[in-house]
């Protein structure tokens, strides 16, 4: 494995709702691979999970919000280790995987993702929900500059300082899907391994692929407005003039043929206008953002100077 691991330098945290059939095997089984520090931060659980949870020796926390996203943030506030092993409660990630997630932090890492897609159990995604995995993937590249592989994994790991650094604002599903925006926002060293994902033993998902899909891939086109505003304002802009080019060329067939449509025409001129002033807007934000990134490198640069010289 190379590197010493400090097991007891990570906190496992494990967001749960109703996961009382998986949640107690889960925990023990972390206990026998050496990770005896286990959070477990309870959605208010119907089926007993807390109790389970507690009773396998697990530090159990209620959760005060609602949704995963407010979850994980109540949770980050509780932790004191210098690092963090998030999963999910319902027993499709593997125990046995903690060192490969938790090493690369040891190295100097500020983010693990656990990919699913290249070492799955092949009845654990459906048709839809893989292809459905790989147009996100796509997505997320196309608006955020960076490819990692599983944006939607629930396994990752975490330094201190990593966790200090994210701006988190998602309640929901959408968690995952900020985490790896604010990884690519604050630079971090994100390392990305292959890790094994089975099917449910407990029960059924709470996804839905169609509907909370779409949610995540607006998340993503939303929070590109900060990360990468050319795709953010762009789109709207290429949109809007698209459609003002379709509707002229209609104005145009209808002029030929000696019908006037003055309010068409209208429309067309100011919906042409606007999506260009919108991408222009896209591309001077693109531009102070460049600039922003440079400045915030130097600065960094010259605190590294300036700490090497004490």
């Amino acid at each position: 494995m190379g590197m010493m691991i400090d097991r007891d330098s990570v906190t496992v945290l494990i967001p749960t709702l109703n996961e009382a059939p998986t949640i107690q095997g889960l925990i023990r089984d972390f206990a026998d691979h050496g990770y005896h520090r286990v959070l477990v931060i309870d959605g208010r659980s119907s089926d007993g999970t807390a109790e389970l949870a507690k009773a396998a020796g697990a530090r159990v926390i209620v959760q005060t919000g609602r949704g995963k996203g407010n979850a994980v943030v109540e949770a980050f506030r509780e932790i004191e280790t210098p690092y963090v092993l998030m999963l999910d409660g319902d027993g499709t990630y593997d125990p046995a995987d903690a060192d490969l997630m938790v090493q690369p932090l040891m190295e100097g890492y500020d983010q693990v993702i656990g990919d699913r897609l290249r070492e799955t159990d092949s009845g654990a995604f459906s048709r839809l929900n893989y292809v459905g995995n790989y147009i996100l993937n796509r997505l997320f590249r196309l608006a955020h500059g960076r490819y990692l592989y599983d944006i939607l994994s629930g396994y990752r790991a975490f330094s201190r300082q990593a966790i200090d650094s994210m701006c988190l604002k998602e309640q929901g599903f959408g968690i995952e899907t900020e985490i790896s925006v604010e990884a690519v926002r604050n630079r971090h060293r994100v390392r990305v391994v292959p890790i094994r994902y089975g099917r449910r033993p407990g029960t059924s998902t709470k996804l839905n692929p169609i509907q909370d899909g779409y949610r995540i891939a607006v998340t993503i086109y939303r929070l590109a407005r900060m990360n990468n505003p050319l795709f953010y304002f762009g789109l709207i802009g290429v949109t809007l003039s698209l459609i003002g080019f379709i509707i002229g060329i209609l104005v145009v067939v209808e002029w030929l043929a000696g019908i006037t449509h003055l309010p068409l025409t209208i429309l067309t001129v100011l919906l042409i206008m606007v999506g260009i002033q919108i991408f222009v807007f896209g591309l001077i934000g693109d531009l102070v953002l460049s600039f922003h990134r440079e400045t915030l490198a130097e600065i960094e640069l010259l605190r590294h100077e300036l700490e090497e010289r004490r």
